[in-house]
């Protein structure tokens, strides 16, 4: 019961600062009174707790850390429209260029290697944004 007690009152303090140690520590608490309902004596009961609380905290807490110092990648402006494909409108090669619909928009675009060329229709991916010019590939 005092483990219970103990897995309950480390919750609070999860919930108020989201801190999630203190939900490592009440997980612990809870496998230290499941060992208590299994008939486990005193020492295990704390072995148990302590165990399953530093495991946690050994493995989740490093995985946690690392995830929010890289956190999720959100491209925008050109960054976005890197790697996207396009649809040729108008011949490309890589001289004159020509025009392609990208992500709904119509942009000039040239080739990156500069003896391709693009007919209308085709599918290209974009390599750069060289200022208002897409270069494709």
């Amino acid at each position: 019961m005092w483990w219970l007690i103990a897995a309950v009152g480390l919750g609070i303090p999860l919930v108020v600062t989201a801190m999630p140690e203190f939900g490592m520590l009440a997980v612990g608490a809870a496998a230290g009174a499941v060992t208590a309902a299994l008939g486990g004596g005193t020492v295990a009961q704390f072995l148990v707790f302590a165990a399953v609380s530093v495991a946690l905290i050994a493995v989740v807490r490093p995985l946690a850390n690392r995830s929010r110092v890289q956190g999720p990648q959100h491209l925008s402006g050109i960054d976005a429209l890197r790697g996207k494909s396009a649809t040729v409108l108008e011949r490309v090669d890589g001289g004159v260029g020509g025009r392609i619909k990208l992500a709904g928009e119509i942009w000039s675009a040239r080739a990156l290697d500069g003896d391709r060329v693009y007919e209308p229709g085709q599918q290209v991916d974009v390599v750069e944004i060289d200022g208002a010019t897409a270069v494709v590939i």
